[in-house]
């Protein structure tokens, strides 16, 4: 954000691994339904459902991971205290009152919810996903605009089909022609994030260090790439040591 970014709840680590799903206003039949499964069945894997409080595809699926006992965020495109659209108020207490997630912007208090606001805070909902889904929406829509800064996050982008003469399912389809991954099924997006591993990695990491030659190793290592016989000099250990703790950490995640 420009300056600061605003929360009601709170973010935790389980949120690190998070999808966004994001969609039509007018979304069909098919896509409440495909929205609401998608996202209970991610959070019913531990994943948290990042989305953006609007009419349609949005509300459907803050309620559903809620619904799944799940986590969810919302990002507005307005201050805290201008909610938008105002029958989610009832989503927002829900969201609060379960403990279950967060409401959040860039916006500082008393911004009113302008159209010009919204295709910014898309950037936010893309950014703290590890990819995003566009379930319904037309080829010019903030859909697809959250998917395009999907690409430019280097997170992954997913896509729904549908009718091809349907226009809520214009858009996923247009991402699915540019190489996006097709999906069916909540099983399709756990794949390709391997969300199991990332979680069991995360365990590791909050135990770390589990042992004296990790404690020692962990406050040496960079970003940069080092020589294994350096390292072993900075943790004053044994190469053999440096090198099987390596292997550890690795696989940790």
């Amino acid at each position: 954000p420009p300056v600061l970014i605003y929360i009601w709840g709170e973010i935790t680590d389980a949120d690190r691994h998070a999808i966004a799903i994001v969609g039509t206003r007018r979304l069909t039949t098919y896509g409440r339904q495909m929205s609401r499964e998608l996202a209970q069945g991610l959070a019913r894997s531990g994943v948290t459902v990042v989305s953006g409080l609007a009419r349609g595809i949005d509300t459907e699926a803050h309620h559903a991971a809620l619904d799944a006992g799940g986590r969810t965020i919302a990002v507005l495109g307005s201050g805290l205290d201008h909610i938008y659209p105002s029958e989610n108020r009832t989503l927002v207490d829900r969201i609060l009152k379960s403990k279950q997630g967060a409401v959040i912007s860039d916006y500082p208090i008393s911004t009113k919810p302008q159209g010009k606001n919204f295709p910014p805070r898309n950037r936010i909902i893309s950014g703290l996903s590890l990819g995003t889904i566009v379930v319904e929406g037309a080829i010019k829509s903030g859909a697809m605009i959250t998917a395009q800064y999907a690409v430019e996050h280097d997170r992954e982008v997913f896509a729904v089909p549908g009718f091809v003469n349907s226009p809520a399912s214009a858009g996923p389809n247009r991402l699915i022609q540019q190489g996006a991954k097709l999906i069916t099924c909540v099983e399709d997006v756990l794949e390709e994030i391997q969300v199991e591993q990332a979680i069991h990695q995360q365990a590791f990491q909050m135990a770390l260090p589990e042992s004296a030659e990790e404690a020692a190793l962990m406050p040496v290592l960079s970003r940069e790439p080092q020589h294994i016989d350096d390292l072993a000099k900075l943790s004053m250990l044994p190469t053999s040591q440096v090198s099987s703790s390596l292997t550890l950490l690795e696989l940790k995640g």
